[in-house]
Formats: C-alpha cells, sequence, structure tokens
C-alpha cells in the first residue's frame, strides 16, 4: 500500500476536541487507500509544564530523568489519538519510541537519530492495522534509555520516519496553512508559496521562521522527502499547503522567495586585536566551546599603530548567548590567547534576510536591497551573503520597517 507520514504539532492536538480534528483528517487519508503512520507531539503547553516540574524539582537535573519526564507527553497524544480512531473504525496503533524501537545516540535532550527499523511497524500493517502512531521527539539510547531530540523534534521525527518508510509525502500539520513570502503579521502583502526549495527553506528556517525546525529540513533535503505544511483548522486536499521539495520540481524561481528576520540578535565587536595568522582561531575557538552560535562574521581592514599591526572583530550571536560569549573572550584575553583594547556590545539590533535560489542566475539583488534600505534611511551595520541569502543587522526599531520595505521591493506579493 502506498505509505504518507502526517505529523501533528501541539496546537493541532490541543485538547480531544481538536485531536478527534486530526483523526479526521487521518480517516480520509486512508479512505484514499494510503497506509498511515502519524507522528504527534504533546498536547500544547504540556511540554513547557513538564520542564517547569522537572526545573522545580532539581534545578541541576540529571539529563536522563529529564528526558524521561519530558517524553511522557506524547506517550500521552499517541493513545487518545490512537483511541480516537479506534472509534472511528479506523484499525490504528499508538507506539512509544523504545517500541519501534527509534534508535538514537545517546545525547539525552539532544539526541540524534541512529536508525528507524521498519520490521515492528510493517508487521502490523501486515495485520491489517492502518495507521501507527507514533510518539515524536524520542528515541531509545544504546543504553535502552529513553532520549529526545531537543525543541522541534517531532517534525525531524516525522521526516525520518517518512525516509526511513520511502513515504510518498510527509505532511506536516500545523496552526499556520503554509509558508509565506514573510511574517503575514508584519504585511498584510505576505503571500502563501505553492512550493518552495529545501535550501530555501533551510535558509528561512535558520534565519528565524518558525515554521518548521532546522533539523526536519536539513534531513528532508538529504533524503529527497517531499514535505508539505498545511493549516491543521482548514478543510484540505492533494494542493493545499506549501510544497517544499527538490529545486528540480520548481519550473522558474524568482530571485527572491522571502524575507525572513531574526529579532533577537546581538553585535560584538573586539576593538583593536593584534591582527596576525591564528587570530580568528584564538577568538572563534573559545567562543565555539562556550557554545556561542556565532552567526556574521566581519573583519576590518588592519591599521598600523604602537608598532603593530591591528584590527576590529565583529560578528554576531543570539542575545541569550552575549555573557557566554563575553566571558569567553575575557578568558581568552586573561589567558593572553587574544588581546583587545575594548568589547563593544550591542544588543538592540535585528537581522534581516533575503532568500531565494533565483540569485544564482539574477543580478542586481543587493543592489534593489540596499536601494530599498537607503529609500527608507536604514542604516546598514553588517552584511553577509552566500549564494542565495543575503543577510544585515540593522536597528531593531527599523526592523518591521525593513521587511515591509523588502516585500515591496522585490514585489513578492505577486506569484
Amino acid at each position: 500500500m502506498p505509505l504518507l507520514v502526517m505529523k501533528f504539532g501541539g496546537t493541532s492536538v490541543a485538547d480531544l476536541g481538536r485531536i478527534k480534528n486530526a483523526a479526521l483528517k487521518v480517516k480520509r487519508e486512508v479512505e484514499r487507500g494510503y497506509d498511515v503512520i502519524v507522528i504527534v507531539s504533546a498536547m500544547s503547553g504540556k511540554t513547557n509544564e513538564l520542564v517547569g516540574w522537572v526545573e522545580q524539582t532539581s534545578p541541576l537535573f540529571d539529563a536522563r530523568e529529564y528526558d524521561a519526564v519530558v517524553s511522557s507527553g506524547e506517550n500521552v497524544t499517541a493513545g487518545l489519538m490512537a483511541l480516537t480512531l479506534q472509534e472511528m473504525d479506523i484499525p490504528a496503533r499508538s507506539w512509544q519510541g523504545w517500541q519501534v524501537p527509534i534508535q538514537t545516540t545517546s545525547a539525552h535532550s539532544a539526541a540524534r537519530f541512529v536508525d528507524i527499523p521498519r520490521e515492528n511497524i510493517d508487521a502490523k500493517f501486515a495485520e491489517g492495522f492502518k495507521v501507527a502512531v507514533v510518539a515524536g521527539f524520542q528515541g531509545v539510547s544504546p543504553e535502552g534509555r529513553i532520549t529526545t531530540l531537543g525543541r522541534g523534534g517531532s517534525d525531524t521525527t516525522a521526516v525520518a520516519f517518512a525516509a526511513a518508510f520511502g513515504a510518498e509525502r510527509c505532511d506536516i500539520y500545523t496552526d499556520v496553512d503554509g509558508v509565506y513570502t514573510t511574517d503575514p503579521r508584519i504585511t498584510s502583502k505576505a503571500r502563501k508559496l505553492e512550493k518552495i526549495a529545501f535550501e530555501e527553506m533551510l535558509e528561512l528556517a535558520s534565519l528565524g521562521a518558525k515554521v518548521l525546525q532546522t533539523r526536519s529540513v536539513e534531513l528532508a533535503m538529504r533524503y529527497k522527502v517531499r514535505l508539505r505544511v498545511l493549516s491543521s483548522f482548514e478543510d484540505t486536499d492533494e494542493n493545499s499547503g506549501t510544497l517544499v521539495c527538490d529545486e528540480d520540481e520548481i519550473m522558474e524561481s524568482k530571485a527572491v522567495s522571502g524575507v525572513a528576520y531574526s529579532r533577537d540578535e546581538a553585535k560584538m565587536t573586539l576593538v583593536k586585536v593584534q591582527d596576525r595568522p591564528g587570530i580568528a582561531a584564538a577568538i572563534f575557538g573559545p567562543l565555539a566551546e562556550a557554545g556561542v552560535n556565532v552567526d556574521m562574521i566581519v573583519q576590518n581592514i588592519s591599521e598600523l599603530a604602537d608598532g603593530g599591526a591591528y584590527t576590529d572583530m565583529t560578528f554576531s550571536c543570539p542575545t541569550n548567548q552575549v555573557m557566554r560569549a563575553q566571558k569567553a573572550m575575557e578568558d581568552a584575553r586573561a589567558s593572553g590567547a587574544v588581546n583587545y583594547s575594548d568589547l563593544v556590545v550591542d544588543t538592540d539590533v535585528a537581522k534581516i534576510s533575503v532568500v531565494g535560489i533565483g540569485m544564482r542566475s539574477h543580478a542586481g539583488v543587493a543592489a534593489t536591497m540596499f536601494k530599498a534600505l537607503a529609500a527608507e534611511n536604514i542604516n546598514i551595520k553588517v552584511i553577509t551573503t552566500s549564494e542565495i541569502k543575503i543577510s544585515v543587522l540593522v536597528d531593531r526599531k527599523y526592523m518591521e520597517l525593513a521587511v515591509q520595505a523588502l516585500h515591496d521591493a522585490f514585489q513578492l506579493e505577486k506569484a
């Protein structure tokens, strides 16, 4: 039988009414002739509640017990979904991660997939079951302990199952009806995309778009899993939502497909760093060891002063990692690994990015972007580029204006 994977996020299974609504969508696919693997998240808010209980009980918690607690939310949803389907006369069975078994690494709360054996679920389908409801976000370590994959892990679970079982498609049901050219809350001109390439979706997800978890898109791109993002709260058909697919499935691409933003960015500048071979490694090595996620990096032209060559090194990171970055740099200076005169921190910036595979074959994207921002008198602090992306840092107060201006400049409201 052809197979579909359907994933329902926390808002889609927030209560029994919504679980029934999701089950009706599964039933419709079964009636179309599919066997279905359903991946479910915990009911909305439940994971946060469980995490809170763990932190109240044990601030310096054992990660193995943390996983045992926070994974329980998905178990509840999986059982309720299977029961609801059974009430609809659909043969369904729930599966926890260890029952499949979803084999992962031992990195508790941040595990990664090792293997998903098909035998147990295939045997149930052979017995006449039509739906396997699998608890997302979880697996089992080589030591036999429950593991979790980190926040957003149910998306990754769904893609991994679609790859392992050769599913025709992986449908991600959420509280939005697809992927938009930008956040509709910022501009009413935002347009839902019919298709978007894996690479574009990966950039948008990493740049702040919350529709899909970055790891899930990476996995889908690697295994060529066709993803569809669509709403749990609307009537849908095979043409609904946004298809995330290989670039070859998209006939012709505009230069820019979307505008992404990240509000919680910080700009940090090391002033008057000695310019010598190995200085970049001496700076970014300690930052990596401290777990700081460095994004944009700019090094000024070297200048001669005090008998030596000096430069300024600027980089961006999430605002919640600024203190870690400061400590890493202070420790590096104390050890003599890095010498600088000052560390200047600006936590009042935002990152704005334009993304599109069409940039490879369209000239003038950067010029259009910079002219649009200049026309709104928005000063650019840092610029970085890649083959399909241009990102800038601007003052946070101009974030929404910048997004609107760029959306208009690239006429993204037009198909």
